[in-house]
């Protein structure tokens, strides 16, 4: 189910769907959501999700659903350099 979570990519083939296979999920979650300056009630609205799911996958209990993982890569293709250097910190460790 994971494979198909998400067909687009960023350089290198990188994508949000590579880091639901790994821990580091939560702390891409909140370090994405304080480089946009949204609270986690602000950042659930821009995802069409619960405040209560980002505070799930900020404290490692969930991991965003495939309509989530979309937008999350939305927000960072529009953050550019900025958001391809988070992913890529994450992908990297």
């Amino acid at each position: 189910m994971l494979c198909q979570v998400t067909r687009s990519r960023f350089k290198g083939q990188m994508s949000v769907q590579k880091l639901l296979n790994q821990l580091q999920i939560s702390q891409f979650v909140r370090e994405l959501r304080a480089l946009t300056g949204l609270t986690q009630e602000q950042f659930a609205a821009r995802l069409g999700v619960t405040y209560s799911s980002v505070s799930r996958w900020e404290r490692g209990r969930g991991i965003p659903s495939p309509l989530a993982v979309q937008k999350i890569e939305g927000m960072l293709q529009q953050m550019g350099d900025r958001g391809q250097e988070l992913l890529a910190k994450y992908l990297a460790s």
